[in-house]
């Protein structure tokens, strides 16, 4: 039987008008505690956004979600949030907001290859 590990991942949403709260799902922060591991990866489907509101803000958005796997690289690239633990890094990120890139609530997993599980979710969660 594989070793499995426990994650948490959340599921990073654009929000282009909160006061609808329409949203479409852009991206998977996954971190693991015991790997010491956080990722993140984003997928914009900018086509669908603009759907849900033409006057968006796309370069808002990019550069937003732009920051999200540098900020789970962590380091000096991701400023002073790069410095933090990964799982600092992590409660930063999902901290509830009520900006145009939000993040689900935090879900919980078991897999025995995290960068699959991340894969995985992207497959499931963002990719039409």
């Amino acid at each position: 039987m594989p070793d499995l590990r426990t994650y948490d991942y959340a599921i990073v949403r654009v929000v282009p008008r909160v006061e609808r709260g329409e949203f479409l799902n852009a991206g998977i922060i996954l971190s693991c505690d015991v790997e010491r591991v956080l990722r993140g990866a984003v997928l914009l489907d900018e086509e669908a956004l603009l759907a849900l509101d033409r006057n968006v803000d796309l370069e808002v958005v990019r550069s937003t979600l732009k920051s999200i796997p540098a900020i789970c690289a962590g380091g000096a690239g991701a400023g002073p949030i790069g410095r933090l633990s990964a799982r600092e890094r992590f409660h930063w990120l999902v901290a509830p907001k009520s900006t145009i890139v939000q993040t689900s609530p935090v879900h919980t997993g078991q897999c025995d290859d995290l960068e699959a599980a991340l894969a995985h979710l992207m497959n499931q969660m963002v990719r039409r």
